[in-house]
């Protein structure tokens, strides 16, 4: 599997390399928002190791990260990654 759209200037990801992200949003100016999709209640370092490769790899362009699972509270870990329930995004 492969990104269908690549971001400009972002070397290529897909699960047939080593990382990979669940969804980039990427606006018009070339800001982008990074989002892992997790089915446990907490994220862990592991969840979070591509989203913060991907931060090395694109900087500033990267304006947040976050990770959708299924806990009940909505945080901010230490090394910048948003953690959102899934239940908080709607009904």
């Amino acid at each position: 599997m492969r990104m269908q759209h690549p971001i400009r200037g972002t070397p290529r990801m897909g699960a047939t390399g080593t990382r990979e992200v669940d969804l980039i949003v990427e606006r018009t100016n070339g800001s982008c928002v990074a989002i892992e999709v997790k089915l446990s209640d907490h994220a862990t370092d592991r969840d979070v190791r591509h989203l913060l490769w991907l931060k090395d790899q694109l900087g500033d362009r990267l304006v947040d990260m976050m990770v959708v699972n299924t806990g009940p509270l909505a945080y901010r870990r230490d090394d910048g990654v948003a953690v959102v329930p899934l239940a908080l995004l709607g009904p």
